[in-house]
């Protein structure tokens, strides 16, 4: 199988959860969950290119992600290779901008825009169902990433229901220093359990206009607030900029507030920023073909 195309340029964007509601705990220790996951316009760039030696080669300029096995990056081709019974050589650059374990998916969102970039390289030799089962095995956030649009994620993530009529919001994003591992989180999370989750977001979309406040909720915050008072301290910051809402996304500790125009957001930031509580990001809702430049 040749492949037609000898390089390509994607874009991998970052994640929110705009709500993550725990509905499970299943017996393999996984949890169930319904969220509504948005993409945003803060993205990694990923540039493929073929070489002759068969085999994958990958770098990234930040020092603190790996360029072997354990990048979700590498691992995906691997698997895209293994699927397709392919012995071609890949070299794989990886820029990040989405930082990396803060509740934002970039690891995910690599490993799925890296599936999708090889598939279009080899004339798409794999339906977006196989796309779909790999990317379950490579972890619970990567089948979201393969849609590229809002979505209620459902099961360990991979039910997923795109939002066709989600607003182009903004978003300021705060990235604050410190690590906040996902699976402790979920290891302290004292089950709540919410029944009828889905139809109860389900009615809060078919109205005619949004009610962001109510929507956004994290159960996850349960266990992180009271550990991590930083991200209590810039949700109420974000508030006090102006923000409709303000959550942490994921596990954390990446904290967002929803701004309806970008005015709004930039001078959110511009009050945050005597804070300093970490990384600050202004960006709107993503939904685009996340195809950058082809050769």
């Amino acid at each position: 199988m040749a492949s037609p195309l000898s390089s390509l340029k994607v874009q991998a964007p970052a994640k929110l959860n705009i709500r993550l509601k725990v509905t499970g705990r299943r017996p393999d220790g996984y949890h169930d969950l319904v969220s509504i996951m948005v993409p945003v316009s803060l993205y990694d760039i990923i540039e493929l290119a073929t070489v002759e030696s068969p085999g994958i080669r990958l770098s990234c300029q930040a020092s603190a992600v790996p360029e072997d096995q354990t990048n979700l990056v590498f691992r995906a081709a691997q698997a895209f290779f293994l699927r397709c019974g392919l012995q071609k050589g890949i070299s794989i650059k990886l820029t990040k901008h989405i930082p990396v374990a803060a509740g934002l998916g970039g690891g995910s969102s690599d490993a799925a825009h890296t599936l999708l970039a090889l598939n279009r390289m080899w004339s798409n030799p794999l339906t977006l169902d196989d796309l779909a089962e790999m990317a379950l095995a490579l972890g619970a956030d990567v089948p979201f990433f393969l849609h590229n649009m809002p979505c209620i994620a459902r099961g360990v993530g991979e039910i997923l229901h795109p939002i066709a009529n989600w607003p182009i919001l903004w978003y300021v994003i705060v990235s604050p220093p410190i690590s906040v591992s996902t699976s402790w989180v979920y290891q302290n999370l004292r089950l709540r359990l919410t029944t009828d989750e889905y139809a109860h977001i389900m009615y809060f979309l078919e109205k005619k206009t949004l009610d962001l406040g109510t929507l956004l909720e994290n159960d996850l915050e349960t266990v992180t607030v009271p550990h991590f008072p930083v991200i209590g301290s810039i949700k109420e910051s974000l508030m006090n900029a102006g923000a409709e809402g303000a959550l942490m996304s994921g596990s954390g500790p990446s904290v967002f507030g929803i701004f309806k125009t970008k005015d709004r957001a930039l001078a959110a930031k511009r009050h945050l920023g005597p804070r300093n509580f970490g990384e600050v990001f202004v960006v709107e809702t993503y939904c685009s073909e996340a195809v950058v430049s082809v050769t």
